[in-house]
């Protein structure tokens, strides 16, 4: 392509005016950008017979050589096609929003006594969802007023199986403890009923229904009944009153706000589901360039609920919209509740931006400090950090995290279970996940830090620096930490390669302050990591390492005793009365589950 002079006249007057996507190239054939249209040439010309585009789209087009189409039947064939090409090209001047596809939903299991919980994920076929719910904490409020009002078990099925007498969250009204038959399974169903409908947000027809109950639990002078239905409708008034306002209609609907301030992009998405606001959730893309509202509006519209179910009315600003997505039943507010609704979304859509340039702000403080601390010639953009943990030697785990330009990037933690040392050596343990971390360094895989931190003293900073000799990574700059004197927080010595004396900061330094939140993390992830694994080795091998014992027998013995530690605390004879258990088998286990 090099040699090639594009002639955007020439192109045009031989463009195809069916729906199809579009994509700019650049002269060494990178994608620039990938749209979609109605009409491939009536949308590709206008690039290059208007001038009124944005900062974004004029830089974009000085770098344009060549522009190739794809004609589809459709325009909701080119939705598809232009989804599918912006996550795998990723182009440069796209406004590109995460795919995020793990929100949150209220469940319901299967069963005689359905559990309530709180659930991410794939779904079950057993089960019943209700949502989305833009954020964990709304779904814990719904969770905590529905255990409130109608007493549903939130317990594991292991332990709903095994209890002998109600548990806490019964004796503080939160359940009516199906656990030991203390509701009978009719009156279980209608609670169950009674919260689908408030879940799918036919709420009159829920207080209807109580009140009906209440008067008849009154009139059959059944008082203590009435007065618990009366305070689960007060309950339930509450928080619609609180929520629900004056609107009438169980409304499921979306509002999304997308504002545009000192170059920065925000999309906020409410959402409202029966009528009740669940919250909201701030979106910032990742673009070259400026973009306008509408621009970033668009884009997350194609993107967002090209993965996710649109409800019946999308509630958006800016309004109107030149190029708005097909399929979508798009609008602006209608009444003064959705203008409520808009002005909230608008309003919280400034505030994230805001708090995201502090939060940056403060960022480039303490990267800057930590820059001056180190006396480097410029601040670390990505820091790594490295912590072992372990008990007593079982189940070490180290962990990796990742900070960039100041925030921690989770996305990209890893963990490292380590095997094939000797239990508690520390120094091994470093090495392993080091090497194991850093081995592919320059692949795709693994981005190079600017500065690897590693929790302890000097040792352990000598065994980074072989390492990093040894994959021939010498000039990566890291800093050792050892825990101060009764390992008080803030007391800490840090060893830097290439400083002879070891280094210590004053405690209101905010390079320090970053150092330590960093180490922090990775050891709170460290020992998230450990306690998982050695929960699982203490939990599964015990039954799985005797002989004789399949996947039959162990659930048998685990649904017989409640769990291992049921199991562990039986005798021989205990253990014989398990159907399929001989007593030589029964001796065997005893013998393996005590032998530790």
């Amino acid at each position: 392509m090099n040699d090639f002079v594009f002639d955007p006249k020439t192109f045009l007057a031989t463009l195809t005016e069916a729906p199809g996507v579009y994509r700019m190239l650049a002269r060494d054939g990178a994608v620039l950008y990938v749209g979609k249209a109605k009409n491939l040439k009536k949308r590709v010309s206008s690039y290059f017979q208007k001038s009124d585009h944005s900062p974004r789209i004029r830089l974009m087009l000085q770098q344009v050589v060549g522009v190739e189409t794809t004609a589809t039947r459709s325009e909701a064939e080119a939705l598809i096609l232009e989804n599918t090409l912006i996550k795998t090209l990723k182009p440069k001047y796209n406004i590109l929003f995460r795919d995020d596809k793990s929100y949150a939903y209220i469940g319901l299991s299967g069963g005689m006594f359905p559990r309530l919980f709180y659930h991410r994920g794939a779904f079950e076929k057993k089960s019943r969802y209700f949502g989305p719910y833009p954020s964990s904490l709304a779904v814990r409020e719904a969770i905590q007023l529905i255990q409130k009002t109608f007493r549903l078990r939130t317990c594991e099925e292991a332990v709903f199986a095994h209890r002998s007498r109600p548990c806490l969250l019964y004796q503080i009204g939160r359940c009516k403890a199906p656990c030991v038959g203390l509701v009978s399974a009719e009156d279980y169903a209608e609670d169950v009923r009674l919260a689908e409908a408030f879940l799918k947000g036919r709420h009159g027809e829920v207080i209807e229904r109580l009140t009906q109950q209440m008067e008849d639990a009154a009139a059959a002078l059944r008082f203590e009944q009435a007065a618990v239905l009366r305070d689960q409708i007060r309950a339930l008034q509450a928080v619609l009153h609180r929520q629900y306002v004056s609107a009438t209609k169980a409304l499921d609907v979306d509002i999304v706000v997308a504002v545009s301030e000192h170059g920065e992009l925000c999309v906020n998405l409410a959402m409202v589901r029966g009528g009740l606001h669940l919250g909201d959730r701030a979106y910032f893309p990742q673009m070259e360039g400026e973009a306008a509202a509408a621009e970033g509006l668009i884009a997350f519209l194609e993107q967002h609920y090209a993965d996710h179910t649109a409800p019946p009315r999308l509630i958006v600003e800016p309004w109107p919209l030149e190029e708005a997505p097909a399929g979508l039943a798009i609008g602006t507010a209608k009444n003064a509740m959705e203008r409520a609704w808009l002005e909230m979304a608008r309003n919280n859509a400034r505030l994230a931006l805001a708090m995201r340039r502090q939060s940056r702000g403060r960022a480039a403080e303490r990267l800057e400090a930590l820059r001056a601390a180190l006396d480097l010639p410029e601040a670390p953009r990505r820091i790594e950090c490295f912590d072992i943990s372990h008990t007593m030697g079982e189940g070490t785990v180290a962990s990796c995290v990742v900070c960039v330009d100041g925030a921690m990037k989770k996305s990209e933690y890893r963990r490292f279970n380590i095997a094939g040392v000797t239990p508690g050596d520390d120094y091994a343990a470093m090495r392993q996940a080091l090497k194991r971390r850093y081995e592919k360094l320059g692949g795709s895989e693994t981005a190079r830090p600017d500065l690897v931190l590693i929790d302890g003293g000097k040792g352990q900073h000598a065994v980074a620096r072989e390492v990093f000799a040894e994959l021939g990574l010498s000039d990566i700059l890291s800093v050792g930490i050892a825990k101060g004197e009764g390992r008080k927080s803030g007391l800490e010595t840090l060893f830097v390669h290439g400083r002879k004396q070891p280094l210590e900061l004053g405690v209101d330094d905010a390079g320090f302050h970053l150092i330590l939140e960093i180490r922090d993390e990775a050891h709170r992830f460290a020992i998230v990591g450990h306690r998982a694994r050695r929960a699982k080795a203490r939990g599964r091998s015990a039954l799985e390492e005797v002989a004789g014992i399949g996947p039959a027998r162990r659930r048998s013995l685990l649904a017989h005793f409640g769990g291992l530690e049921g199991v562990k605390a039986a005798t021989v004879e205990d253990l014989c009365r398990v159907p399929g258990i001989s007593r030589h088998l029964a001796e065997n286990i005893y013998r393996s589950l005590h032998s530790a």
